[in-house]
């Protein structure tokens, strides 16, 4: 557990003792850094895994990427400025975190969830360059905090695992299905799949990213 990065974190160390592939976790509106890490033990013994704690704290507990006023008449209001600011905090962190730990700073994977999902797939539109695979649970693009120019960007390097559950009731899964049809639009590499579940991870999805990623690690 470390403090001296800009975001506060837990780590679990990899089998390697330098060079390791990073996975950094970011978890969802309301909930804190562990919840995925309880993936942590379960994930390949190479990787090393840092889970991160969203900078917004929320009452009485939890905390969040940014705002989300629930009141708005067009449904759900994201907070664009605070999500535009843990987007470029993120891509901050990992610059810290691959030369704090003893990691590969070429390979990097970011893994979120709902509201860490939509900053993990943001980070990596933003920054390409420091990131390599994505794992998007539950989440959407957010287009409002995303590059223009898109299409003159390079993202050959970028390999994408995105699933929903197919009853969310918290993120539509219509939403979630215009993420392939985006990503094939740029021409990165993709694969989604959707599973019977809620606003969750059922354990066939946490067993197909998992072998997805041991694969690209």
């Amino acid at each position: 557990m470390s403090n001296s990065l800009s975001l506060y974190h837990l780590t679990r160390p990899s089998s390697l003792n330098e060079n390791a592939p990073l996975l950094i976790m970011m978890h969802g509106y309301g909930s804190d850094e562990n919840d995925l890490f309880s993936f942590a033990s379960e994930l390949p013994k190479e990787l090393f895994i840092i889970s991160v704690r969203a900078p917004y704290p929320m009452q009485p507990y939890g905390n969040a990427w940014y705002a989300i006023n629930f009141d708005e008449d067009k449904g759900k209001w994201n907070d664009k400025h605070q999500a535009t600011e843990s987007r470029d905090l993120i891509a901050q962190f990992i610059d810290e975190a691959t030369s704090h730990y003893p990691v590969n700073k070429d390979n990097v994977t970011l893994l979120g969830f709902s509201q860490g999902c939509i900053l993990s797939c943001a980070v990596a539109l933003n920054y390409p360059d420091k990131i390599k695979n994505i794992v998007g649970l539950s989440g959407y693009i957010y287009h409002d905090i995303l590059p223009e120019n898109l299409e003159n960007r390079d993202y050959s390097n970028l390999d994408f695992y995105c699933s929903h559950g197919t009853v969310d009731q918290v993120i539509p899964v219509d939403w979630a299905r215009q993420t392939p049809v985006f990503l094939k639009s740029l021409n990165i590499k993709h694969k989604y799949s959707e599973f019977p579940v809620g606003h969750g991870v059922a354990p066939q999805n946490f067993y197909e990213f998992k072998t997805w990623l041991s694969e690209r690690i």
